[in-house]
């Protein structure tokens, strides 16, 4: 046993990473890299660095993870095949339902969360001891309840039930789980965890100009909407979504993605981003969602080349072809290919978050997680759901959206099919509709598709029409969606070390 000690896990010793200092932007320091556990938690500027711990975690996920399970495994995007660099087939396999328990990217994805909800025990652990203003003390417990609870809601849509982690590991005995809690018991805790968020967060107003980005009352709430929603309990995500007040649509959907505009009026909870010299707080969505034979073309970067890391994300013909004529959203949204030296070159890439570069290969575009549209298409999902009105205040809220993407309304009883939305069904289905396209690469279209009970016609369909574009690039098995094939395989480390067990295939 003497050699045990080196095994021992310190959660706290994780805010040696990306731990940032709150005397600016609350994200938008470098790191610290000499505390360690033995030294740390003792004033309120050191519980206000291991929030700042909790919330540095998303920087890495939403880089990387966030789309390639929330929107590459959905109808809307795809990759574009590199055949001269082979190097990337794991993400591939994701795409294509694949994915076994050995894909180094679902295991990066389940240390990942874990790390995170390990910072937020970390916090959770040690806040009662620290003398500070109860107000301070509930926001700093409401802020890691609230980034727990989403860590753990895209595990349990993700893999189903899982284990719980709701302390900080101490000692090696206490390294080993539990083993998978039910996805009813990981749902009940992240209800607990939003609802305590919900009492202990102040409005997004309240925050000084230093703190817009922290997680709010509304993302709280907006948050508990969805999950409610997930388990189809819409009578209880109404109650939820209605208390996320005090927030708008901004005048025009090019103005959401704006640097300009981070943290507006629209936006209920965002992942930050800075690009400052000398530090890693930058995003890069637009290089990765570049075609990457477009060189600097979509980018206007010609310092930094593409290669592997680009082509990802990239936009299928089947959201392409769901765009209304008209409709705003989709120059904004995407571009339809590009033109180079030799021609036109027809590779759709992701727009929206071409903002420009601050440095070459670094920008500092926000990744939207939580936006009002979302709240209001959800308003009006949970209002049908409980019971078709004609015209009411469920059509309001959806045409309020497509007012401002361009879009004739949506009515009950209008002659134009299109238009005509006379029953609880043909309403259902306007809202998934306004959902892919109004949230479109926002990681939100492969969680609509599961929760909707239409993922697995929606993906098996989806992927024959890919096949068929190129059959030599697609592995035998690609696509076949099954009901197993919703959830993601544990990764095989975790089920050998935690005996954990695993998901049908």
């Amino acid at each position: 046993m003497k050699n045990n000690s080196k095994y021992i896990v310190l959660a706290s010793l994780t805010l040696l990473l990306n731990m940032q200092s709150c005397k600016k932007g609350f994200l938008e320091q470098p790191p610290e890299s000499n505390l360690s556990g033995t030294n740390f938690w003792k004033t309120e500027s050191d519980l206000k660095q291991g929030v700042n711990g909790a919330y540095s975690s998303l920087r890495g996920m939403g880089s990387f993870s966030y789309w390639l399970f929330g929107e590459m495994r959905s109808d809307n995007t795809t990759f574009q095949y590199n055949a001269p660099q082979r190097g990337q087939e794991n993400r591939e396999l994701v795409d294509q339902f694949l994915a076994s328990s050995s894909n180094t990217l679902l295991q990066d994805y389940w240390r990942d969360s874990y790390t995170a909800i390990m910072r937020c025990n970390d916090v959770l652990d040690h806040v009662d001891a620290i003398e500070m203003s109860a107000v301070a003390k509930n926001q700093a417990i409401g802020e890691v309840k609230f980034l727990r609870a989403f860590h753990y809601f895209n595990l349990v849509r993700q893999f189903g039930g899982v284990p719980l982690r709701l302390s900080v590991t101490k000692s090696p005995s206490d390294s080993p789980s539990k083993g998978r809690a039910s996805a009813d018991e990981v749902y009940n805790q992240i209800i607990t965890d939003l609802n305590d968020a919900a009492n202990n967060l102040p409005d997004a107003s309240s925050y000084p100009s230093g703190d817009k980005g922290r997680v709010s009352k509304g993302s709280a709430n907006a948050l508990l909407g969805e999950v409610y929603m997930t388990q189809r309990k819409f009578s209880d995500a109404l109650i939820a979504l209605r208390k996320v007040t005090g927030y708008s649509l901004m005048p025009t959907y090019a103005s959401i993605f704006l640097t300009t505009e981070k943290n507006n009026v629209e936006s209920v909870f965002e992942i930050q981003y800075y690009s400052t010299a000398g530090t890693n707080l930058s995003s890069n969505f637009m290089y990765q969602f570049a075609p990457f034979n477009s060189g600097s073309v979509v980018t206007g970067d010609s310092k930094t080349n593409l290669s592997f890391g680009s082509g990802w994300n990239t936009p299928t013909t089947d959201l392409i072809s769901a765009y209304e004529a008209g409709d705003l959203r989709k120059n904004v949204s995407l571009g339809e290919g590009f033109t180079d030296a030799s021609g036109f070159v027809a590779v759709p890439y992701v727009k929206k978050y071409n903002q420009g570069f601050v440095q070459p290969g670094q920008t500092n575009v926000n990744f939207p997680v939580i936006r009002y549209a979302d709240v209001m298409l959800m308003i009006a999902e949970c209002l049908n759901e409980g019971g078709f009105v004609a015209n009411g205040e469920a059509f309001t809220l959806l045409n309020e959206i497509r007012r401002r993407a361009g879009l004739p309304f949506k009515t009950s009883g209008n002659p134009i099919p299109a238009l005509n939305v006379n029953s609880q069904a043909a309403f259902r289905d306007a809202v998934y509709q306004e959902r892919k396209i109004e949230l479109a690469f926002e990681n939100h279209r492969w969680y609509d598709l599961v929760r909707t009970g239409t993922a697995i016609a929606v993906m098996n369909a989806h992927g024959q029409r890919e096949i068929l574009k190129a059959p030599s690039q697609f592995p035998a098995g690609s696509y076949q969606v099954t009901q197993n094939k919703l959830l993601l395989q544990i990764p095989q480390r975790e089920v050998t070390l935690d005996n954990l067990p695993q998901n049908p295939q």
